[in-house]
């Protein structure tokens, strides 16, 4: 690779396509956030604690999604490995939040042995991302 073509690389226009997905993590973040808080503020009575803690996680997760949109939409270059880098963590965070709730809810057993599968997946694809991200900067530095 030329200087020219990393430079082209680094200051390329981010894709309808990239855009377009950014914009949907953004949306979707957005309107399953409102939706989430919408339905917990209008409950009638005081909820249990485990319930008011999974309504929270949730909205935390759909407060992800949307920052993640907002930044793979107004980002001015690709991102390229660096937006499975972000999303692979986000993934790990999400995964994670998710098993300590079904466990909470429901109790050990197969809730914890399908969200320590999804968490190992997880935790695999932010390893490889990490991989790709650090054999990029290599391969830029010299």
């Amino acid at each position: 690779m030329n200087e020219e073509e990393i430079i082209k690389l680094i200051r390329g226009e981010v894709t309808p396509w990239r855009r377009f997905r950014g914009v949907v993590a953004l949306i979707g973040g957005l309107v399953g956030g409102t939706l989430l808080v919408s339905l917990w503020a209008s409950e009638p009575g005081p909820l249990p604690d485990r319930t008011n803690l999974a309504f929270g996680l949730l909205t935390l997760l759909c407060a992800a999604w949307f920052c993640f949109g907002v930044w793979a939409t107004v980002r001015p270059a690709p991102i390229f490995a660096m937006d499975r880098l972000v999303a692979a963590w986000l993934a790990v965070a999400a995964s994670a939040l998710m098993t300590v709730v079904l466990v909470v809810a429901v109790g050990w057993g197969p809730a914890a042995i399908v969200g320590g599968v999804f968490v190992a997946v997880s935790a695999l694809l932010a390893f490889r991302a990490h991989r790709t991200v650090r054999a990029i900067a290599r391969r830029l530095a010299g």
